[in-house]
């Protein structure tokens, strides 16, 4: 939030706003001891306990420290008070370099002047042992009396081993020394202004910034970037392959100083001038006209009618040499470019949420990169957009806790899934606009006819399909029989057909793709044995492309032929390391129209995830850290094991004692195992399984017994969840999957009474409504019965007095799926949006129950692999009332913050070159 005029940090007294960037917000203010006005760098309270963020300020204080020049902004000092961290700096008035090119070409002897004492800026840095590795016009300033400032050594680096402890120490900073930062394949810097060995992410000197001088000098003369484009790839590309426009330099321009330009800009390295001490002195010549007046090859300047005869012939010889020079091109082009890899930085103080939905997406031209990420555990994600060519990522307002991102065919709009909700914002941000009830929706994409395909990545729900203008979802895709959902959908052939990820019992990774027609539902399964595909055509508009996929982490490729729906060649490995769960079938990568591809580097093989304890107070010491798919937490009643299913294949029961950090099987049958509930007494677990006849039924089995021991309770064609036990340990209380209701609560008598209606092994339905009800949990004392329900249009949280009659009443307020209650004071505890655990207080009297407002368990978020939909158990409440099991949003993951992408440019050549086109 910004500072409003007359907040105080500590003796400075905020005047106005100047502007905000990357690193921090930048105010004018008075020094009210000195009495003079400065500029401070501020670190907003919310963020100035970011230990990265501190650290990259103190980093950028002790560089500047080091500095001491009439042409480098000074540095006062740094304070903090309050909470917030300034850098206080020497305030300097007057446009920026880049506010002045946009005017127009700065004049010769205007420029070389300016030139001269950027030059001077630059070279006391080198000697200071100092890289500034983002020099650019938007970051040097001129007064009013022709003064130049050099501004944000935010990007510095060290590197000469002779400067002071004290300055060296700066290079420890783990925001910028970590591998992370300074290793190979690493973006830093402003794409146009890159040298070439920065662009490929190499280890960089300080002739990166003399090559980034060259570019400054060149646009200053010409008003024009030296490397353009209109992507980021293609800014690159030319960096890498091209030369600026040398004949866009002024007819006067000196020849030693044009000469000056090609000896900076030189892309060999070896050969670029390498001391910017040469480009100083040869500047003070060109001002000292010591140098030729005018390059050999550039006469004087003729009168303005005789300048425009060669433009004039130009005009006439375009259409002829036009031709020539497509061909040209193409012959000194043959054959497909390298790819190029790069790392990023995100560019603002967040991480990648890395939840259950796909959290990245580029706009079709590859100039947008949108991002679902986090700024911390307790405010969940947000959409950030970042346009390619910059360094910062900045946050779209009023898209707070969305998920699985993704763009219009234009590129002008986003898509989104927030509060049950498909939603859309333009790019340019502003209003959000919300087009249908989407409760579990993850996964969409917009097709070229206007229309929306988006998944709810549960059981039993086929894809929806609605207007990109809002309405009512429809069917898309029916199930078929034996398909149990569909996932992570893209709109092809202009949106008259869709490709999805078909799941079935198990990992993903053995998901069948499927391309099926709108108008008259053919399917044609086009891969088995994979997730999460999308097809790159390679070119706009045509019919031949390739099919990417994931399969145990890495992305693979095959030739497709979209009219035939069927690969024309063998899939090869593309990428390897791509994040991607074969749990949910997600995957962090996205593939623009253009040929560049943007990952989430990361294991991707396992999808396997620890478990670990959070208390009210946040603290999260681990439960069980080995990595599993694992779902559906139990603990038992004794309070020293829990139970749950893990997925190896196929999901089986298994028990954990942590005390002895012992995993024990307790199921081992062919087919699912799923839901354990334990009995009252610790002896028995009741499950799910399909063991019988297909469809899941309720079994139970002795903890320390045998598979012998296994009793089957149910006998059902509807498939059936365990819940949990009434205090008596006489009622089972189970969801039962209906295909004309939905989902209904049902008791389960074990020891029946027959005068009150309750047979042994006889279920009996509780609630039976047009809504899903799900996970009916007994109170403590046997006499209220919690459950979900989406009578609302979301999962909330109701409580019913138990045998009935009585009202319902809605505990929840914001959605909510497994309640549990807590057996030592009254208290609910259940799952609510967006990974955040939720607890309400309760109170009753006779028939009437009453709750308070929920609140928030504690900071810690919980990663939600059931999407919400209730039926999976991610996170159980102890029996002490205490803590809770789950395991934490990775908001730092391997102790690093989740904070960079990795892009391939010329990605479409990379797809021919691996998997060409076959014959098939």
């Amino acid at each position: 939030m910004a500072l409003i005029p007359g907040t105080r940090i500590g003796p400075y007294e905020i005047l106005s706003e100047l502007g905000a960037g990357g690193m921090g917000e930048v105010y004018r203010a008075l020094d009210t001891i000195l009495k003079r006005q400065v500029a401070l760098k501020v670190l907003p309270p919310e963020v100035a306990n970011s230990t990265d963020r501190v650290a990259r300020f103190q980093r950028e204080a002790e560089v500047l420290a080091a500095l001491n020049h009439p042409n480098i902004a000074h540095l006062y000092g740094l304070e903090r008070a309050n909470g917030t961290v300034a850098l206080v700096m020497e305030l300097v008035d007057g446009p920026t370099l880049a506010d002045r090119c946009a005017d127009g070409p700065i004049p010769l002897d205007e420029a070389l002047p300016i030139a001269k004492q950027i030059a001077e800026a630059v070279e006391c840095a080198h000697e200071q042992g100092i890289i500034h590795r983002d020099l650019k016009p938007a970051n040097i300033k001129v007064r009013s009396d022709g003064t130049v400032k050099v501004l944000d050594f935010g990007l510095a680096k060290l590197t000469d081993t002779s400067v002071p402890t004290h300055v060296g120490g700066m290079t420890q900073s783990p925001t910028i020394t970590k591998p992370a930062m300074t290793a190979a394949g690493v973006i830093l810097g402003t794409a146009a202004y890159m040298a070439p060995e920065q662009a490929r992410g190499k280890t960089v000197d300080r002739r990166a910034d003399i090559w980034a001088f060259g570019c400054v000098l060149f646009e200053m003369l010409t008003a024009r970037r030296a490397f353009e484009g209109e992507s980021i790839s293609d800014v690159l590309a030319a960096v890498l392959k091209t030369e600026p426009a040398w004949n866009a330099l002024p007819i006067d321009t000196p020849r030693g100083l044009s000469h000056l330009l090609h000896r900076c800009l030189d892309k060999d390295p070896r050969r670029r001038l390498q001391a910017v001490g040469e480009v100083r002195v040869q500047i003070e010549d060109a001002i000292n006209n010591t140098l030729d007046d005018r390059d050999e090859t550039t006469p004087a300047a003729p009168p303005t009618w005789r300048r425009a005869i060669p433009w004039a012939l130009a005009t006439v010889l375009t259409a002829v040499l036009g031709s020539v020079s497509v061909w040209w091109f193409s012959w000194q082009h043959a054959g497909p470019l390298k790819p190029v890899r790069l790392s990023a930085e995100l560019g603002a103080d967040v991480s990648l949420a890395i939840g259950p939905g796909d959290d990245i997406a580029l706009s079709p031209d590859g100039t947008l990169l949108v991002l679902a990420v986090q700024k911390n555990t307790i405010q969940g994600s947000q959409l950030y957009i970042r346009a390619l060519d910059t360094l910062q990522a900045t946050a779209l307002a009023g898209t707070e806790q969305a998920e699985s991102p993704f763009f219009s065919p234009d590129g002008q709009w986003i898509g989104f899934f927030a509060a049950g909700k498909l939603k859309k914002i333009a790019v340019t941000g502003g209003a959000v606009v919300t087009l249908c009830d989407a409760p579990n929706g993850r996964g969409g994409s917009w097709g070229e006819d206007g229309a929306i395909v988006f998944s709810a990545p549960q059981a039993g729900i086929p894809l929806m399909r609605v207007s990109a203008a809002g309405g009512t979802p429809a069917v898309a895709t029916p199930l078929v029989k034996d398909e149990i959902g569909q996932r992570w959908p893209q709109a092809i052939l202009g949106g008259q057909a869709v490709l999805f990820t078909s799941g079935g019992v198990g990992a993903y990774d053995d998901a069948d793709l499927i391309v099926q027609r709108l108008s008259n539902g053919a399917r044609t399964i086009v891969h088995h044995g994979g997730y999460h595909g999308r097809y790159v055509p390679s070119s706009p508009g045509s019919k031949r492309g390739h099919l990417v996929y994931i399969r145990a982490g890495t992305l693979f490729a095959a030739p497709f032929d979209v009219e035939r729906l069927t690969t024309t060649g063998p899939p090869a490995p593309i990428v390897e390391g791509v994040y991607s769960s074969p749990n949910t079938g997600s995957a962090q990568f996205a593939v623009a129209a253009t040929g560049t591809l943007s990952y989430q580097a990361g294991q991707g093989s396992s999808g396997g995830l620890p478990i670990y304890w959070s208390d009210r107070a946040g603290h999260s010491p681990p439960l069980r850290v080995a990595p599993a798919n694992w779902g559906n937490l139990a603990f038992a009643p004794d309070g020293h094991r829990l139970a749950l299913h893990i997925v190896q294949g196929r999901p089986d029961i298994w028990i954990y004692d942590w005390d002895r950090e012992a995993l024990s099987r307790l199921t081992a049958e062919p087919g699912i195992d799923t839901k354990p509930v334990w009995t009252v007494d610790s002896r028995r677990i009741v499950f799910a399984s399909d063991r019988g006849n297909g469809v899941l039924n309720l079994y139970w089995q002795l903890v320390n017994g045998t598979t012998t021991d296994v009793r089957r309770l149910t006998e059902s064609t509807h498939a059936q969840l365990p819940a949990s036990w009434d205090p008596s340990g006489r009622l089972l209380a189970f969801s039962e999957r209906n295909p004309v209701t939905d989902s209904d609560l049902m008791i389960l008598p074990m020891e029946g009474d027959e005068s009150s209606g309750w047979k042994t092994g006889t279920p009996r339905v509780f609630l039976n409504t047009p809504a899903a009800e799900r996970e009916p949990m007994f109170s403590p004392d046997g006499k209220w019965l919690a459950y979900s329900s989406n009578e609302s249009g979301r999962n909330e949280v109701y409580v019913r007095p138990f045998p009935g009659p009585g009202d319902r009443r809605m505990v929840s307020t914001t959605g909510g799926t497994v309640p549990t209650w807590s057996r030592r004071q009254h208290e609910l505890v259940y799952a609510g949006p967006n990974g955040q655990v939720m607890v309400a207080m309760y109170s009753t009297a006779g028939s009437v129950f009453t709750s308070e407002k929920p609140q928030a368990w504690s900071v810690d978020r919980y990663i939600d692999r059931s999407n919400f939909s209730g039926d999976v158990r991610m996170v159980d409440l102890h029996p002490d009332g205490l803590r809770v099991a789950m395991a934490p949003v990775p908001f730092v993951r391997n102790g690093t913050k989740e904070d960079h992408v990795t892009f391939i440019f010329n990605f479409l050549d990379e797809l021919n070159r691996v998997a060409p086109a076959g014959s098939r």
